[in-house]
């Protein structure tokens, strides 16, 4: 009789949600394009306009309906109450030197953003040096980055509001805790370098009023700001009038001997000038030809800089140049490409420290700097390490691990006695070791072999039962590696197995793994993402009626395209922050930088034409039996305008079978994700798995 009692909320559900649902009426209008003479219709572009009320009451109509779906579940309480708790455990960041002292931030559990801390001795308490918290009442202002400066008097650091790219960057006297009057504006896709009494930062042009949030983004500058200064007498470093859609950063080396110049146009590859700053009167050396290929300075020792890049070398390699005589013939290899991909490197304790990525997971090698290798770092298990943080001339170094079960733990390592030490390891309301991270390969489409993880707990049956979450990015080169997150333990001490699928177009075997996911190659993606399903499936992993799907950013396009290709792999899904138009997502903001990926509507007819047959707000079917979908995006997204995802949405709602729901989720003072407040998360993630439970139909 218990037992009955228990699934009566779940049976009221069904009946509250079995008839088709009702919808907003989204008004359609007569706007077409054309396209090398072939005219598509846009009936939703109206909801482009992010200042319309029109559009500010779609939104609030489309929540009404969700909040009324979601509100309708019985568990949806008990998710969040367990979210809150698994979320609740102190968690501390690699500490890093500087000027004699540490730095590291560190969060008690639930505060909504992370706290700033500095001490000179790691073993006495530290002193806040800045906390996030106090900059509003709902946790909306966000640190975006901190720099310290070299004498460590000084630390600018970066605000970003409602999970906005735009930033703000201030400055405090770390000594006296006093907030300087330095302010500087619209700054964008930038760091903060500190040289002599001032720093270099980069910046647009304040937007016109009205285009903050979605107006393209152009005419990329770099700035030099003196301590005292007001911005208006900021001096202009960089810029290059012929080409707005460029991006541009400027740094220096630890000792101040060199200018790093770095110019980018898409999301992958950039230039690389250096200018040696103890020359009068020295110009900047271009050490690139071109944008193709990417340069990063890892550190210089008198006159070499040591370089990561994959120019010649699609799996990276690190390579020392002399800037006397800088030209190509002349570099040297110091860590020559191999069978896995270089992520990144380090100079600490007179060592290399070479961070590598074998099958989408990490390993560590230790190098002389002349590049000979002497020996592997042992690692707790399949994960990932956060880069290492130490000094040149000291033995002491910190690192991070995680994976899926394990939350992030910091190390300390001697470089002198080789010993490893557990610095710091949290204390969480689950057991790790009742849980498996397991590694299979599976075949694409085309034959090519896709390494996928298996996280779920230990004991289950693979009799086809399993409920499932497929998780997926695929593009720019973005690599997705073990981690551990809270949000992730409720579906899987719940039953679930989570999967995540290394698709082609991220960067787990480097830059051909990349490319062979871009531009007349995408479908790739969706191919090794539809097969992984499939192999789901026939392994006794999950089934149909059994599997969701879950992708953010370029991963939300993954769900669209894949969805529309083949919704009846599925029973659920959650496109997050998506981008969904593929004929018009190069007109917002920095959206022109992901042509390298995707290519353009306006680039030819065959790219039109294919970009067409896969864009999710242009390939939902009339009358198609569509899984469950909630999309989900935030109005303050200037990465991803929320248009795409209204548009998807408003055609989806019209043209689906409606036999399931598809709603939408619009998060208000937020933004593309960075930022966003511990109980924007807990609240966003208890309706995800809401939603994801019972369309799945598991309990809780």
């Amino acid at each position: 009789m218990k037992q009955k009692l228990l699934l009566l909320p779940v049976i009221l559900l069904a009946a509250c949600t079995s008839k088709k649902m009702q919808y907003p009426v989204t008004e359609k209008q007569d706007v077409t394009d054309t396209y090398f003479g072939t005219t598509v219709e846009d009936p939703y572009r109206w909801l482009e306009d992010d200042n319309s009320e029109e559009t500010a009451k779609w939104v609030k109509a489309q929540n009404e309906v969700t909040d009324a779906y979601l509100a309708k579940i019985p568990f949806r309480t008990k998710i969040e109450e367990r979210l809150t708790e698994l979320w609740n455990y102190p968690k501390i960041g690699t500490p890093y030197k500087k000027a004699g002292k540490y730095f590291f931030y560190k969060n008690d559990g639930l505060q909504n953003q992370s706290v700033y801390y500095m001490t000179d001795d790691l073993t006495k308490e530290p002193v806040v040096l800045l906390d996030p918290n106090k900059l509003s009442e709902d946790g909306t202002v966000a640190l975006s980055g901190t720099s310290v400066s070299k004498d460590g008097k000084y630390l600018a650091y970066r605000v970003a509001r409602s999970g906005s790219d735009w930033n703000e960057v201030f400055v405090k006297n770390i000594e006296t805790g006093e907030l300087l009057k330095d302010h500087v504006e619209w700054v964008k896709f930038s760091g903060t370098a500190w040289y002599k009494d001032g720093f270099f930062y980069s910046r647009y042009d304040k937007p016109a009023e009205g285009d903050a949030l979605s107006g393209s983004n152009e005419y990329h500058k770099v700035y030099y700001h003196k301590l005292g200064d007001e911005q208006k007498n900021d001096k202009l470093i960089y810029e290059e009038k012929d080409k707005p859609k460029r991006l541009f950063g400027i740094g220096v080396t630890e000792d101040r001997r060199f200018m790093i110049l770095s110019k980018m146009e898409g999301s992958s590859g950039n230039g690389l000038a250096v200018k040696d700053l103890s020359k009068k009167k020295a110009e900047f050396i271009a050490l690139s030809k071109d944008l193709k290929s990417s340069f990063a300075v890892i550190d210089n020792i008198d006159n070499e800089l040591y370089i990561l890049t994959n120019y010649k070398a699609p799996r990276y390699r690190l390579v020392k140049v002399d800037m006397k005589k800088p030209a190509e013939e002349n570099w040297v290899d110091i860590i020559p490409e191999s069978e896995n991909v270089l992520e990144s490197c380090a100079h600490i304790g007179g060592k290399l420290v070479a961070i590598l990525m074998k099958d989408a997971h990490n390993v560590v090698n230790v190098h002389q700097l002349d590049g000979k290798f002497e020996y592997e770092l042992k690692l707790p298990g399949i994960g990932t390490v956060g880069s290492f943080s130490g000094k040149k001339a000291e033995d002491l170094a910190f690192y991070s691990y995680t994976s899926y079960n394990t939350p992030t733990e910091i190390y300390t390592y001697d470089f002198k006695t080789k010993e490893t030490k557990l610095y710091n390891r949290p204390k969480v309301a689950f057991n790790p070791d009742d849980f498996v991270v397991e590694q299979k390969f599976y075949k694409s489409k085309d034959g090519t072999k896709v390494p996928m993880f298996l996280f779920h707990k230990k004991g289950i049956k693979m009799d086809g039962n399993n409920p499932t979450l497929l998780y997926g990015y695929g593009g720019f080169n973005v690599s997705l590696t073990p981690g551990f997150s809270p949000r992730t333990m409720v579906f899987v001490e719940n039953g679930g197995v989570y999967v995540v699928a290394n698709l082609r177009g991220g960067g787990e075997y480097g830059e051909k793994w990349h490319k062979s996911g871009t531009k007349m190659k995408k479908q790739n993606v969706f191919d090794d993402c539809i097969t992984a399903a499939e192999f789901l499936i026939s392994e006794g992993v999950t089934s149909k009626e059994k599997l969701g799907l879950m992708g953010g950013s370029n991963g939300g396009l993954l769900v669209g395209a894949v969805l529309n290709q083949r919704p009846d792999l599925f029973s659920a899904a959650i496109p997050q922050v998506g981008v969904m138009d593929m004929l018009r997502y190069h007109k917002f903001t920095i959206g022109w930088a992901w042509a390298g990926d995707y290519g353009t509507s306006e680039d030819s007819k065959e790219m039109f034409e294919y970009l067409l047959n896969y864009s999710p707000y242009h390939t939902i079917k009339a009358g198609g039996d569509y899984p469950a979908i909630m999309a989900t995006t935030a109005d303050h997204d200037d990465r991803v305008v929320p248009a795409h995802t209204f548009k998807y949405m408003a055609r989806m709602q019209e043209l689906a079978s409606g036999k399931n729901p598809t709603i939408v989720r619009i998060e208000s003072k937020a933004g593309h994700g960075a930022g966003k407040p511990t109980s924007k998360w807990i609240e966003e993630y208890t309706d995800i798995w809401a939603f994801i439970f019972y369309n799945l139909g598991m309990e809780m």
